[in-house]
Protein backbone atom coordinates (compact mmCIF):
# COMPACT_ATOMS: atom_id res chain seq x y z
CA UNK A 1 0.00 0.00 0.00
CA UNK A 2 1.15 3.66 -0.70
CA UNK A 3 1.58 6.12 2.46
CA UNK A 4 -0.44 9.33 1.65
CA UNK A 5 2.90 11.11 1.19
CA UNK A 6 4.58 8.99 -1.11
CA UNK A 7 6.80 11.00 -3.35
CA UNK A 8 8.59 9.16 -6.51
CA UNK A 9 12.30 8.89 -6.62
CA UNK A 10 12.23 11.83 -9.11
CA UNK A 11 10.46 13.80 -6.28
CA UNK A 12 7.11 14.44 -8.14
CA UNK A 13 4.42 14.82 -4.96
CA UNK A 14 1.85 12.74 -7.14
CA UNK A 15 -0.83 14.00 -9.95
CA UNK A 16 -4.17 14.64 -8.80
CA UNK A 17 -7.29 14.24 -11.09
CA UNK A 18 -10.76 16.09 -9.91
CA UNK A 19 -13.81 14.97 -11.70
CA UNK A 20 -16.73 17.68 -11.23
CA UNK A 21 -19.76 16.75 -12.56
CA UNK A 22 -22.32 19.66 -13.58
CA UNK A 23 -24.89 21.30 -11.61
CA UNK A 24 -28.53 21.20 -12.46
CA UNK A 25 -29.42 21.95 -15.67
CA UNK A 26 -32.59 24.21 -17.16
CA UNK A 27 -35.67 21.66 -17.31
CA UNK A 28 -34.68 19.80 -13.88
CA UNK A 29 -33.75 16.05 -13.68
CA UNK A 30 -34.08 14.05 -16.40
CA UNK A 31 -31.92 11.59 -19.25
CA UNK A 32 -30.63 14.45 -21.12
CA UNK A 33 -27.34 12.42 -23.12
CA UNK A 34 -26.52 14.79 -25.79
CA UNK A 35 -29.35 17.13 -25.28
CA UNK A 36 -27.48 20.84 -24.57
CA UNK A 37 -29.29 22.69 -22.21
CA UNK A 38 -27.41 25.13 -20.31
CA UNK A 39 -26.74 25.51 -16.62
CA UNK A 40 -29.23 26.66 -14.12
CA UNK A 41 -28.66 29.31 -11.65
CA UNK A 42 -28.78 26.84 -8.65
CA UNK A 43 -26.35 24.62 -11.11
CA UNK A 44 -23.92 27.80 -11.15
CA UNK A 45 -24.35 28.33 -7.59
CA UNK A 46 -23.57 24.98 -6.60
CA UNK A 47 -20.48 24.32 -9.09
CA UNK A 48 -18.71 27.68 -7.61
CA UNK A 49 -19.28 26.49 -4.09
CA UNK A 50 -17.28 22.83 -5.15
CA UNK A 51 -14.91 24.26 -6.56
CA UNK A 52 -13.96 27.46 -3.92
CA UNK A 53 -13.55 24.64 -1.37
CA UNK A 54 -11.34 22.39 -3.48
CA UNK A 55 -9.51 24.20 -5.84
CA UNK A 56 -7.55 25.92 -7.49
CA UNK A 57 -5.91 23.75 -10.37
CA UNK A 58 -3.20 23.75 -13.40
CA UNK A 59 -5.36 22.81 -16.38
CA UNK A 60 -8.57 22.10 -16.68
CA UNK A 61 -10.55 19.83 -19.02
CA UNK A 62 -14.23 19.99 -19.84
CA UNK A 63 -17.12 18.54 -21.96
CA UNK A 64 -18.29 20.29 -24.98
CA UNK A 65 -21.73 20.59 -23.68
CA UNK A 66 -23.00 24.11 -22.13
CA UNK A 67 -23.76 22.61 -18.61
CA UNK A 68 -20.07 21.55 -18.73
CA UNK A 69 -18.42 24.31 -20.87
CA UNK A 70 -19.50 27.46 -20.34
CA UNK A 71 -18.64 27.14 -16.29
CA UNK A 72 -15.21 25.62 -17.25
CA UNK A 73 -14.67 28.71 -19.03
CA UNK A 74 -15.71 30.87 -16.27
CA UNK A 75 -14.20 29.36 -14.05
CA UNK A 76 -10.75 29.54 -16.46
CA UNK A 77 -11.00 33.21 -16.54
CA UNK A 78 -10.84 33.57 -12.56
CA UNK A 79 -7.65 31.15 -13.09
CA UNK A 80 -6.28 32.44 -15.75
CA UNK A 81 -6.32 29.33 -17.77
CA UNK A 82 -7.90 28.28 -20.90
CA UNK A 83 -9.87 25.25 -20.77
CA UNK A 84 -9.45 22.54 -22.87
CA UNK A 85 -12.57 21.40 -24.64
CA UNK A 86 -12.73 17.66 -25.51
CA UNK A 87 -15.06 15.44 -27.33
CA UNK A 88 -14.05 12.20 -25.93
CA UNK A 89 -15.84 14.12 -22.30
CA UNK A 90 -19.52 14.25 -24.00
CA UNK A 91 -22.18 12.44 -21.89
CA UNK A 92 -23.82 8.93 -23.33
CA UNK A 93 -26.42 9.69 -25.93
CA UNK A 94 -29.59 8.64 -24.22
CA UNK A 95 -31.06 8.03 -27.68
CA UNK A 96 -35.30 7.37 -27.11
CA UNK A 97 -35.20 8.32 -23.44
CA UNK A 98 -33.36 11.80 -24.35
CA UNK A 99 -35.37 14.92 -22.81
CA UNK A 100 -37.78 12.35 -20.72
CA UNK A 101 -37.64 11.36 -17.03
CA UNK A 102 -37.30 8.82 -15.07
CA UNK A 103 -41.25 8.24 -14.19
CA UNK A 104 -42.48 9.33 -17.94
CA UNK A 105 -39.79 6.41 -18.86
CA UNK A 106 -41.19 3.79 -16.66
CA UNK A 107 -44.37 4.67 -17.80
CA UNK A 108 -43.79 3.50 -21.22
CA UNK A 109 -40.45 1.35 -21.38
CA UNK A 110 -40.57 0.42 -17.13
CA UNK A 111 -38.98 -3.51 -17.81
CA UNK A 112 -36.21 -1.42 -20.24
CA UNK A 113 -35.53 0.97 -18.05
CA UNK A 114 -35.50 -1.37 -15.14
CA UNK A 115 -33.10 -4.09 -17.04
CA UNK A 116 -31.22 -0.27 -17.67
CA UNK A 117 -30.29 0.17 -14.08
CA UNK A 118 -29.60 -2.80 -13.21
CA UNK A 119 -26.69 -3.81 -15.77
CA UNK A 120 -26.38 -0.82 -18.08
CA UNK A 121 -23.76 -2.39 -20.55
CA UNK A 122 -26.37 -5.33 -21.67
CA UNK A 123 -28.99 -2.70 -21.74
CA UNK A 124 -28.52 0.54 -23.79
CA UNK A 125 -30.66 3.09 -24.07
CA UNK A 126 -32.69 2.14 -27.34
CA UNK A 127 -31.26 4.17 -29.95
CA UNK A 128 -28.21 5.06 -27.73
CA UNK A 129 -24.39 4.80 -27.13
CA UNK A 130 -23.57 1.42 -25.84
CA UNK A 131 -21.45 1.40 -22.55
CA UNK A 132 -18.50 -0.25 -24.03
CA UNK A 133 -17.93 2.16 -26.85
CA UNK A 134 -18.28 5.18 -24.21
CA UNK A 135 -15.63 3.10 -22.24
CA UNK A 136 -13.17 3.02 -25.00
CA UNK A 137 -13.20 6.95 -26.04
CA UNK A 138 -12.83 7.61 -22.26
CA UNK A 139 -9.39 4.92 -21.31
CA UNK A 140 -7.81 6.11 -24.85
CA UNK A 141 -8.15 10.12 -22.94
CA UNK A 142 -7.33 8.58 -19.82
CA UNK A 143 -4.23 7.34 -20.73
CA UNK A 144 -3.31 9.73 -23.66
CA UNK A 145 -3.87 12.85 -21.50
CA UNK A 146 -4.93 13.05 -18.34
CA UNK A 147 -2.68 10.76 -16.56
CA UNK A 148 0.22 12.58 -17.92
CA UNK A 149 2.01 15.48 -15.48
CA UNK A 150 3.15 18.54 -17.18
CA UNK A 151 4.78 19.73 -13.69
CA UNK A 152 5.40 17.89 -10.16
CA UNK A 153 2.58 18.08 -8.21
CA UNK A 154 -0.20 19.18 -11.07
CA UNK A 155 -3.38 19.04 -10.20
CA UNK A 156 -5.87 18.74 -13.40
CA UNK A 157 -9.76 19.61 -13.27
CA UNK A 158 -12.67 17.41 -15.38
CA UNK A 159 -15.56 18.96 -15.76
CA UNK A 160 -18.61 16.12 -17.37
CA UNK A 161 -21.10 14.68 -16.70
CA UNK A 162 -22.88 11.83 -14.56
CA UNK A 163 -22.18 8.77 -16.93
CA UNK A 164 -18.90 9.72 -17.87
CA UNK A 165 -17.64 9.88 -13.94
CA UNK A 166 -18.81 6.80 -13.55
CA UNK A 167 -17.01 5.11 -16.36
CA UNK A 168 -13.51 7.04 -15.19
CA UNK A 169 -13.87 5.66 -11.78
CA UNK A 170 -14.63 2.28 -13.32
CA UNK A 171 -11.62 2.86 -14.76
CA UNK A 172 -9.92 3.61 -11.52
CA UNK A 173 -11.60 1.22 -9.33
CA UNK A 174 -12.17 -1.91 -12.06
CA UNK A 175 -15.66 -1.88 -11.56
CA UNK A 176 -17.53 -3.83 -14.12
CA UNK A 177 -19.26 -1.84 -16.43
CA UNK A 178 -22.35 -3.92 -15.49
CA UNK A 179 -21.88 -2.77 -12.09
CA UNK A 180 -21.80 1.48 -12.96
CA UNK A 181 -25.14 2.21 -11.50
CA UNK A 182 -23.93 1.52 -8.42
CA UNK A 183 -21.82 4.51 -8.04
CA UNK A 184 -24.11 7.98 -7.21
CA UNK A 185 -22.81 11.06 -8.73
CA UNK A 186 -24.85 13.84 -7.84
CA UNK A 187 -24.80 17.61 -9.29
CA UNK A 188 -22.05 19.15 -8.71
CA UNK A 189 -20.06 16.39 -6.89
CA UNK A 190 -16.16 16.56 -6.87
CA UNK A 191 -14.08 12.74 -6.75
CA UNK A 192 -10.62 13.26 -6.09
CA UNK A 193 -8.17 10.46 -7.47
CA UNK A 194 -4.47 10.94 -6.87
CA UNK A 195 -2.31 9.43 -9.00
CA UNK A 196 1.11 8.04 -7.69
CA UNK A 197 4.14 6.28 -9.98
CA UNK A 198 6.31 3.66 -9.15
CA UNK A 199 8.51 3.69 -11.71
CA UNK A 200 6.56 2.61 -14.73
CA UNK A 201 3.77 1.93 -13.14
CA UNK A 202 0.88 3.94 -12.14
CA UNK A 203 -0.93 3.68 -8.97
CA UNK A 204 -4.30 5.77 -8.99
CA UNK A 205 -6.47 6.15 -5.96
CA UNK A 206 -9.98 7.70 -5.05
CA UNK A 207 -9.20 9.45 -2.42
CA UNK A 208 -12.91 11.41 -1.71
CA UNK A 209 -15.96 12.09 -3.29
CA UNK A 210 -17.85 15.02 -2.34
CA UNK A 211 -21.66 14.85 -2.24
CA UNK A 212 -24.26 17.72 -3.35
CA UNK A 213 -27.00 17.01 -5.51
CA UNK A 214 -29.32 14.74 -7.14
CA UNK A 215 -28.76 12.22 -10.26
CA UNK A 216 -29.49 11.64 -14.04
CA UNK A 217 -28.35 13.45 -16.96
Amino acid sequence: MIPPDYKNRSGDSGLVIDLLRHGAPVGGVKYRGSLDDPLAPEGWDAMWATTRVHGPWDRIYSSPLRRCSEFAQALGERLHLQPEINPALREMSFGAWEGKTSAEILATDADRLTRFWKNPLDNPPPGGDHLRDVQLRLRALWHSTLTHPQGNGERILVVAHGGVIRVLLGLVLFTPLEHLSRISVPYAALARIRIDRVGDTIMPRLIFCGVTGSRNG
